[in-house]
């Protein structure tokens, strides 16, 4: 046989090479399907009902391809739960991005992350992974972005972070972190978060230009935006005469001659030892008379006891409170004495021990109310109270003033926040002024005892309206009034939301909505997980909770808008989601609902107090459309507040435009003779 020319035999090692590209493609679609199903079988098996034989890999949730490979893979709040598999991410070799966050999943970063050489980005915030930082990690040189955060990691941070020399976000916050933050030289860094760990020692001079949000709940560290260091000195502008060696200031070294004190300084010490000794017999006076006034707050807290008030017991650290809200007003009624001994006691041990600023001892109003208090801390502690609720986060009262104006008053627990930490963040809640909102008014801080002063709500609590005895003779809630609260509590939440990107209320549930005279609606307690400290963890989960919501003290505004969503559906339904179950098969509201309603069972979700309402039918379905919508697994798929509101606003015009045409033309009928 003749031999093939060179230019044939070339064009056909083209041909056959051609041929094979997209067997080579499909099998590495493969080997990622097959990673991609372990990964399914270990933690997704009722989450992931699109990763299936049926449907083509690269259409599968939250999977993207290019050119034949999985390179991306985003299941964020997908209900992933347990522990990564070893031997399935690792093959996904072309991976570019990796996004797991807010899931349920625990246990140590597999090692074979380290193969996936291509990862740009790592999401794996919001879980409940555990261990210390794998060194898997810091073999991936091409990662720009890593976002670990709110997971349950410990021991010290690696100084091998330095060898992740293209990384410009590294958040490792909310974790059980320990040690000093190693010295990182990382070029591209901008974004940078260790908050709320457990590390000491001073922060790096490198990292010192973050902002202090980046180094917050960390009591041991030091310098930079937290301050001096002890020992530290600030740095002294050059050139100043301070800083010359010969300038004054500038302290002797070495065998020199001792100058002798001159005339001046011996009268400047005179002088002093004077005013020094004046400023001691002020300090008795003013202690003589805080000694005479004693007997005043005795009286007041006699006064309590007289009434059949007994003081309040201080409640263990880390016990938490049973279902009613922290403003809830629901509460059977008791007769205690307002939280008046337990902070005149708290006081008088601050103003012994001489600890805490000023402000410590009396109450700091914001709002209108700060330019003119209308009461001090001694018209509090004088009024009398009734219990109101206990919450996850303290303890409400009802506090009646001698002059009869009453206030709702908060005692936290479980807040053990630095005082200036504290009013950075108390300050952030009491800015919130609006019509919808219950408006912070003032607050006490001591050691021992923290107070907030709302305004009291007459009519109490949703919840107690929609849950209350029904034999109680109590008038239900109908059409119109459900969802004239239902607007004006979106729109309260979405101005909280307005004050900032990153603004939430972090804990909306129906006893959280409190109501005046006329049923008008205003939401409560808002900010208030901010101010837990990261032990702080409730004695149950919430039904209002969002799916992708891991540590209650970081509730994102999409998370808000899932709680919403579930009010909602409380408000429709009658039933309240902080039950555990809804039904036998222990399926929480929002997916009994969405059961019922697949099946085409609409009627059957509505609270029977609703279904006499025949006229506004197809409005509570599109309420119930909108509440379906809030309550989406996916965090992307819901709504913003403000659309919310007007959503809410526009189905309770359409309700109200029909009855009224109803009514017109009820009106124009001529009666029949």
């Amino acid at each position: 046989m003749a031999a093939m020319p060179a230019p044939a035999v070339g064009l056909a090692v083209l041909i056959l090479l051609a041929a094979a590209l997209p067997a080579l493609h499909a099998d590495d679609l493969n080997s990622d399907a097959q990673a991609l199903q372990a990964l399914r079988s270990a933690v997704g098996r009722s989450a992931l009902p699109s990763w299936n034989s049926t449907t083509p890999t690269c259409q599968w949730q939250g999977v993207t391809c290019e050119n034949g490979r999985v390179v991306e893979l985003r299941l964020p709040g997908a209900g992933l739960m347990g522990s990564l598999p070893s031997g399935a991410l690792g093959n996904l070799s072309a991976l570019r991005t990796l996004s797991l966050r807010y899931n349920a999943l625990t246990g140590p970063i597999p090692d074979d992350v380290s193969r996936l050489t291509e990862l740009r980005a790592i999401y794996f915030q919001h879980n409940g992974f555990s261990g210390e930082v794998p060194a898997s990690l810091f073999g991936l040189k091409n990662l720009v972005r890593l976002d670990i955060a709110d997971n349950k990691f410990t021991g010290e941070i690696s100084p091998d972070f330095n060898k992740l020399i293209r990384l410009g976000t590294l958040y490792l916050d909310g974790n059980s972190l320990t040690g000093e933050i190693p010295k990182l030289d990382l070029p591209a860094l901008e974004q940078f978060n260790v908050s709320y760990n457990q590390l000491n020692g001073s922060i790096p001079t490198k990292l010192r230009k973050m902002p202090k949000d980046s180094f917050l709940g960390n009591t041991g560290l030091c310098g930079g935006p937290l301050g001096l260091c002890p020992g530290e000195t600030a740095e002294t502008p050059a050139g100043s005469p301070e800083s010359q060696p010969g300038g004054a200031g500038a302290a002797d070294i070495g065998g020199g001659k001792k100058k002798r004190l001159s005339g001046g300084a011996i009268a400047g010490i005179a002088i002093g030892c004077v005013f020094g000794v004046l400023l001691l017999l002020a300090l008795l006076f003013f202690l003589c008379r805080k000694k005479s006034s004693a007997p005043r707050s005795a009286n007041t807290v006699e006064k309590g006891r007289d009434l059949g008030m007994e003081p309040l017991e201080v409640e263990p650290k880390g016990q938490n409170g049973s279902a009613a809200g922290a403003g809830g007003h629901n509460g059977a009624a008791a007769a205690v004495a307002v939280p008046a001994a337990a902070v005149a006691g708290a006081a008088a041990a601050g103003a012994k021990a001489g600890g805490g600023s000023t402000g410590s001892k009396k109450l700091i109003f914001f709002g209108p109310m700060a330019a003119a208090p209308p009461f001090d801390l001694e018209d509090l502690l004088r009024a009398s109270a009734e219990v109101l609720g206990k919450g996850a986060f303290g303890t409400a009262y009802k506090a009646v003033m001698e002059n009869g104006s009453a206030v709702a008053v908060k005692r936290l627990k479980d807040v053990d926040l630095p005082e200036p930490e504290f009013r950075e963040r108390i300050a952030a809640i009491g800015g919130v002024q609006h019509e919808l909102v219950v408006p912070l008014r003032a607050y006490y801080f001591s050691k021992d005892e923290k107070l907030l002063v709302y305004d009291y709500m007459s009519m109490g609590s949703l919840s107690a309206l929609l849950h209350g005895n029904r034999a109680s003779g109590r008038t239900p809630l109908d059409w119109e009034t459900r969802s004239a609260i239902a607007l004006a509590a979106a729109r309260g939440v979405a101005h909280i939301h307005s004050t900032g990107p990153t603004a939430s209320h972090g804990n909306i549930k129906s006893s959280n909505v409190l109501l005046t005279k006329n049923y008008e609606a205003r939401v409560s307690d808002h900010g208030l997980p901010t101010l837990v400290g990261p032990s702080f963890s409730p004695t149950r989960v919430s039904g209002y909770r969002a799916p992708e919501v891991t540590d209650i003290r970081r509730v994102s505004q999409k998370a808000d808008v899932y709680s919403f969503g579930v009010l909602l559906l409380e408000m429709l339904t009658g039933k309240a989601p902080t039950h555990a179950v809804v039904n036998e098969e222990g399926l929480d509201l929002p997916r009994w609902v969405q059961s019922v309603v697949r099946e085409e069972w609409t009627a059957e979700v509505f609270d029977q107090e609703l279904l006499r309402y025949q006229n506004v039918e197809e409005e509570m379905v599109q309420l119930l459309q909108l509440a379906i919508d809030c309550s989406a697994q996916h965090p992307d798929r819901r709504p913003t507040m403000a659309e919310v509101a007007t959503r809410i606003d526009e189905i309770r015009r359409s309700s109200l435009g029909d009855r009224q045409a109803a009514d017109s033309a009820g009106e124009g009928d001529e009666p029949s003779l």
